[in-house]
């Protein structure tokens, strides 16, 4: 006959201290892995977001060959710009003459943050063009926004003036439907990427109604080359990238 089968054999159980250390062990090289991953991949993305900045400054204000960071501060404007929230860029021509400024703004859109780049000429108080940074809108959708060409012609010269005791904008920049702009202060939605065309509307605005008031009564330091050390700088940065 065959024997029985016992079931009261012992089970060896894993201990607690074991579990936890297994577990600490693995938490700590996720870490580091984090850690690792993070130092490696740091240094190739901030040199792709100032590459993508460089090319998308040159774009939104046209005619510009070179540029200098600057920072609005209580009493002008600076070169030394860490420690300061609002920043810029300005552009300059072949002569060093300010062609304009670009400037990074964000706003949410439909999936996430539309982050960008818009133009502003100081000569007609207006927006001469925008350019994404990021964002991860639907594909076939909110990405008309960098291809629909009626869209793209309300940033030709989109009014942000400035009123007479530099406080606001004249005009808040705002978001219209399809087909209903009647003003220059206003965007042109694009049908089926109204949250999107706002998103870019909103972002321009919030920055333009932040720092081009305070910038205003500064735009002559820019414009007399009285800031010739950052026009300097802007131009070598020019020459030695073209080596």
């Amino acid at each position: 006959m065959n024997k029985p089968m016992n079931n009261d054999t012992p089970v060896k159980q894993t201990s607690s201290f074991t579990m936890m250390a297994t577990l600490g062990l693995v938490a700590m090289l996720s870490g580091f892995l984090v850690v690792i991953t993070w130092q490696l991949t740091y240094g190739p993305i901030q040199e792709n977001k100032r590459v993508m900045i460089e090319k998308a400054i040159f774009h939104v204000v046209p005619g510009a060959t070179s540029r200098q960071s600057y920072a609005l501060t209580d009493t002008g404007v600076t070169t030394e710009v860490d420690g300061y929230d609002m920043k810029f860029f300005a552009a300059f021509d072949q002569q060093g003459e300010l062609k304009g400024l670009a400037i990074e703004s964000a706003a949410q859109g439909y999936a996430d943050m539309v982050n960008l780049l818009y133009g502003y000429d100081p000569k007609c108080q207006c927006v001469t063009g925008f350019s994404i940074i990021k964002m991860a809108e639907t594909p076939g959708l909110g990405d008309k926004i960098l291809s629909d060409k009626k869209f793209l012609a309300n940033f030709d010269a989109l009014d942000v003036r400035v009123n007479s005791d530099n406080s606001d904008l004249i005009n808040p920049i705002v978001a219209v439907k399809h087909g209903t702009k009647s003003n220059p202060w206003e965007v042109d939605s694009i049908s089926g990427a109204t949250i999107t065309s706002k998103a870019v509307a909103n972002a321009i605005n919030i920055s333009a109604r932040s720092i081009l008031p305070k910038l205003q009564p500064h735009l002559s330091q820019l414009k007399e080359g009285q800031l010739t050390e950052g026009q300097l700088k802007a131009r070598q940065l020019k020459i030695e990238e073209g080596k």
